[in-house]
């Protein structure tokens, strides 16, 4: 398969007149200022390597426009969102799932890292399958045309000290040694049926919902399989109080003892650190994804982005409850966030903002081989046109900074994912219809709310 650019950013540089090969899912060659040969698929704009959502929960999609009236916290929030988690079953969550992975697709979205713990029936008692909700999933990203790192995820406790209880307690296995079987199970199926492409992770819920003397042993597994690791952390002030007032120690602090941290960890939204928490995470090439659309609509706050950049820590990005799904956004909400707490402006180049959007997202949820438009690379390549109003008058030159300060997803026009066309001209070739399977699929979630 062939398709030849316009532009295409290749990491360092805008090229023009760029011919992309492929052979299978990887690209074999990247040649710029050739002429288009008659049978490549002509690429109008600015193409860039597919991009990488690090940080989903899927099902909270069906609250978009639902929460976002009256006052509240985070807290506040937490409860619309568990009345949803109690009603999906696997078929539900899979016609969820797929619909909202095909809004990602028209995003440019080639990957997920999908944070799951919905793992059981609502009253907690396993399915016959115990992975049917994770295999739910995985099924969904393929009919959506993604991949997908399913993150299997530890939750044991509803607060520290406490049980879990209504609708938690489908989230729970008892503890980390049933999680490891259940997870080692699902991990070793996906190998053997050989789906190229999903992969098995882990995932600590939070400080509030495994106990410290749990923690250690999803971090073991994690190492073992030489898998990525992801955790919330710091999400909230009252998270950080309860940890000191039951350990002693912050979150970070809490995590680096159980032997959590490390460069294949990644630490989401990491918004309320103390300078020594900075510096843990740094020194430990522990990753950062920032959700910058989610963190400012349940009124997070803003987390220290540049500091742990500096420290050591690489940054990808993540649409978290998908209030919008939109990687430029979170891309130039990271820089813009950073800007308000700081009154200074141009702390990221649009090329830094890319790489978070792609490369370091994709080595975030363990596939360091893709995210860049190179020779042996996953052909993995989204297309954003440079003819809506957004950036009508884009200059060759600075057609990164155009598309990461004002495009949004609906400026996509060509997705491939693994060398299969998945999105031409701004409409998903998989799910015809899919603004009214995502419809359908809500109803069914929130039909007990209405």
């Amino acid at each position: 398969m062939r398709w030849h650019a316009e532009l295409a950013w290749l990491g360092d540089t805008i090229a023009t007149d760029v011919l992309l090969e492929a052979t299978g899912e990887r690209f074999t060659a990247v040649t710029s200022g050739v002429a288009a040969p008659p049978d490549a698929v002509r690429l109008n704009g600015l193409t860039l390597p597919g991009l990488a959502n690090a940080h989903s929960h899927a099902f909270h999609r069906a609250l978009r426009g639902r929460v976002q009236t009256g006052t509240g916290t985070f807290w506040t929030w937490r409860e619309q969102m568990y009345a949803v988690a109690s009603r999906l079953t696997p078929d539900s969550y899979f016609d969820l799932a797929r619909a909202v992975y095909g809004e990602m697709a028209l995003a440019g979205i080639a990957c997920v890292g999908e944070f799951h713990y919905l793992h059981h029936a609502p009253d907690g008692s396993p399915y016959d399958e115990p992975n049917a909700m994770g295999e739910a999933l995985i099924a969904a990203a393929s009919d959506a045309g993604i991949r997908i790192t399913l993150l299997d995820t530890c939750y044991l406790t509803g607060a520290i000290g406490e049980p879990l209880k209504g609708p938690q307690l489908r989230f729970g296995d008892g503890d980390a040694g049933n999680w490891e079987r259940r997870v080692s199970a699902l991990h070793a199926l996906v190998g053997k049926n050989g789906r190229s492409h999903a992969r098995v992770g882990a995932a600590i819920h939070s400080v509030r919902a495994v106990p410290r003397e749990q923690m250690s042993a999803v971090a073991s597994w994690a190492r073992h399989h030489e898998a990525p690791l992801h955790l919330h952390l710091s999400e909230q002030p009252a998270e950080n109080a309860s940890c000191q007032e039951a350990y002693g120690l912050t979150p970070t602090e809490l995590l680096f003892e159980a032997g959590a941290l490390g460069a294949l960890t990644v630490a989401v939204h990491a918004t309320h650190l103390t300078d020594t928490d900075i510096g843990l995470l740094g020194a430990s090439m522990t990753g950062v994804c920032m959700c910058p659309t989610t963190e400012r609509d349940l009124a997070d706050g803003i987390g220290p982005a540049r500091a742990l950049q500096a420290a050591g820590s690489p940054l990808s990005l993540g649409s978290d409850q998908h209030a919008v799904i939109d990687l430029f956004e979170e891309a130039r909400g990271m820089e813009l966030n950073e800007r308000l707490r700081t009154r200074q402006r141009g702390h990221w180049t649009s090329g830094e903002l890319l790489c978070a959007a792609t490369s370091n997202g994709h080595f975030a949820l363990g596939w360091p081989e893709a995210g860049r438009l190179e020779p042996g690379a996953y052909a993995d390549l989204v297309t954003v046109s440079l003819d809506s109003v957004r950036l009508a008058g884009a200059a060759r030159e600075s057609a990164a900074e155009s598309v990461v300060f004002a495009a949004t997803s609906a400026d996509v026009d060509h997705v491939v994912v693994s060398g299969r066309e998945i999105v031409r001209a701004g409409r998903h070739q998989l799910i015809p219809d899919l603004p009214t399977a995502l419809a359908a699929a809500i109803t069914e979630a929130t039909r007990a709310e209405d």
